[in-house]
């Protein structure tokens, strides 16, 4: 028998090595999803009219993988809730009417075009943005249900103020958060009890990273909105953020146009998402560009997180999600 040659052993070595690591992955991925199941049944058992804030996005799309495991399709037993700015990316809010027709799901919309024309809302100038301005819709819509349990797909991993957050997070009668009077939680002891008017917000994939979140995108093949993707698009680079050239987003004077080939790591309201410059056009691809990130996704790609008026945290103390 021939002796093995040094690339044999190296390329042996290397297979094994990756086989080790995508067995550590699936163990990890597999950890995640139990605890994500435990929480959604948990909701379900201890609230009486809970709906899962579901925009379409990646972050509710793997929750709602989840959801349809604990569950089956056409039994998740309560309904989608959708807080539509009006400026949303069509790609997104197409994707999130199938899927939730594909799931057999209630899908329930309310607008902040609604509100605005209820005078609840009211923009400082017709090109604000209306992302902060879901918080007023929002517990419109609680109001209207009488909800007592939102679940929504926040991760700790995204944003300061988001690590604060109970997995089931406290909101008073006014819908606000109060970091200081949040509920200890121990093991996998939640306290639910509310007071008449309250209710709160859940959040199941609270222990996930955005490595996570992709990688069990290409483990469980999901799909997602195209965007999400590599495509070429019109930009202007601002203040070191890739701007959307569109109705909406117009470039401003001595802005240069440009088309390069990018992807949206989030999805929000189009006045305050940007893409990032990518060629990644596979789950498996974005796993790659997320191993080397160095910044955060919102850090990224949100405009609207660079004004300390419209912090995370004064929003979610009053009321945003």
């Amino acid at each position: 028998m021939n002796a093995r040659t040094e690339p044999d052993v190296i390329q042996t070595a290397l297979q094994h090595a990756i086989s080790e690591q995508h067995h550590l992955s699936n163990a990890h991925l597999d950890a995640l999803e139990e605890e994500t199941i435990f929480i959604l049944r948990e909701v379900a058992a201890a609230f009486e009219r809970p709906a899962l804030l579901f925009s379409g996005g990646k972050d509710s799309l793997v929750m709602l993988k989840c959801a349809e495991k604990a569950f089956g399709v056409g039994r998740i037993p309560y309904p989608l809730l959708m807080i539509d700015t009006g400026h949303n990316f069509p790609e997104v809010t197409d994707f999130r009417d199938l899927r939730a027709k594909e799931l057999g799901a209630e899908l329930i919309v309310r607008s902040v075009e609604d509100s605005m024309a209820r005078g609840t809302v009211r923009l400082a100038h017709p090109g604000e943005s209306r992302n902060v301005h879901q918080s007023v819709t929002l517990l419109e819509a609680i109001d209207e249900f009488r909800f007592d349990a939102l679940i929504g797909g926040a991760r700790r991993d995204e944003e300061k103020a988001r690590a604060k957050e109970r997995i089931f997070s406290h909101r008073d009668s006014f819908g606000q958060w109060q970091p200081k009077a949040q509920r200890p939680e121990l093991w996998t002891l939640f306290n639910t009890r509310l007071q008449p008017g309250e209710h709160f917000r859940v959040f199941p994939i609270s222990n996930w990273t955005e490595l996570d979140v992709w990688q069990y995108i290409a483990r469980e093949n999901i799909a997602l909105p195209s965007i999400y993707y590599t495509h070429q698009r019109e930009v202007v680079d601002r203040r070191g953020l890739l701007v959307p050239v569109t109705e909406l987003t117009p470039p401003r004077d001595g802005e240069t146009v440009q088309v390069r080939d990018v992807r949206f790591r989030t999805v929000g309201d189009i006045t305050c998402t940007c893409p990032v410059e990518s060629t990644a056009a596979t789950a498996d691809d974005i796993v790659i560009e997320t191993l080397a990130a160095e910044v955060s996704e919102r850090g990224a790609t949100r405009m609207d997180d660079k004004t300390s008026d419209a912090s995370m945290e004064k929003r979610k103390k009053d009321g945003y999600f």
